[in-house]
Parts: C-alpha cells; structure tokens; sequence
C-alpha cells in the first residue's frame, strides 16, 4: 500500500518543528537537546532546521521567549479592567493554569538553568523585566508586593515541575494549598521596610 504524505508550507513546517522542538529543549535543555533528533523526527534535515533558525541557540531562544510570553500575556489578559489586589487574584489565577501546559513550564525553567550563557542569561533577563512589568502596570502596587506576588509564582513553578499534585506529603500539601490575594494586603514597602 502506498502511504500518501501532506507537503507542509513552510509556515507549517515552522510550527512543527517548534513544537517538537518545545519538547526537546524543554526536556533536555539548551546543550542537552539534539537538533538531529528534531530534524528526524519532522522527517526533515538538520540542514533544514538550520536554515529555518540560523543557529541551535536561536532555537532555543524563540522557543524560551514564548514560553515568558504565553505567561506574561496571559496575565496581562486576565488583569484587563482591574487593578491592585483584584489584579493580582485574577493574574495568579491565570498563571496557576498556564502550569498545565508542561512544556512552557520546562521551558521557562530551562531558560533560567541556561543562564551561565551570558547571551540567554540577557534574553531571560528582558523576558522577566516584561513579566515584572506585567505584573506591575496591571496591578500598579508597589515593588515589594510586585516582588512577593512573583516569588510565589516562581514556587508554583517549582512545585508544578516536580509534579507536587502527585505526591501525598506533607510538604506538597502545604506547597498546593491556595494563596488568598488578602495575603498580599499586607506586603507592601511600607510595612517591609
């Protein structure tokens, strides 16, 4: 039997390749994932890919820069019309289900674990400035409450990475339990000087 096979325009091909891609690096990592893995399983050449995105790094760049971009515009979507604790509430809200998605978990994640290269440790550094911006402009408090409101997020993060909602711990547990916005209330410059 012949096996009949769609050509791809290169619009499709890009987003398949991104998308196998996404899991390699988010997996592997920036020196750990393989482009001839990726080329082979788009059933195309390494050649290819290469063409499509110059170098191994710039892959991993576009890629990493989505994954801070799904959770920044996320955020900034859900805190539309809203501002102060309101914001923050419906902003963690959203970022705790952009989590689900485990590939632009791991890939942010990566992102930050590359960082010993100086080149990506400048993109994720902008890329953050963005979320804290995010966070910031939408929900317009100040820096300490921006600050703890982020590092809670970065322990969701961690949690969801290490998949704490299965595990029956004490400590994952204490990690799932849900923040209150109420909580932020009280975390400002003023009373954290």
């Amino acid at each position: 039997m012949m096996q009949v096979t769609t050509r791809m325009n290169g619009a499709q091909r890009r987003a398949q390749v991104l998308e196998i891609a996404g899991r390699e690096f988010g997996e592997r990592g920036l020196h750990g994932a393989s482009i001839e893995s990726i080329a082979r399983e788009a059933g195309i050449t390494q050649a290819y890919v290469f063409r499509m995105f110059a170098t191994k790094k710039a892959l991993f760049l576009e890629l990493v820069g989505a994954a801070f971009d799904r959770f920044s515009e996320g955020m900034a979507l859900a805190a539309e019309g809203t501002g102060g604790l309101d914001a923050l509430s419906r902003m963690g809200a959203r970022y705790h289900e952009s989590l689900a998605d485990r590939t632009t978990l791991l890939l942010q994640l990566q992102g930050f674990a590359a960082c010993g290269d100086e080149e990506v440790r400048d993109f994720v550094r902008a890329r953050m400035g963005r979320m804290w911006d995010t966070v910031h402009g939408a929900a317009g408090l100040d820096p300490v409450t921006v600050k703890s409101f982020l590092a809670f997020g970065m322990l969701l993060n961690t949690a969801a990475a290490l998949d704490a909602e299965q595990v029956d711990e004490p400590w994952a547990h204490g990690v799932r339990t849900r923040i209150d916005p109420g909580l932020f209330a009280h975390i400002t410059a003023e009373t954290n000087r």
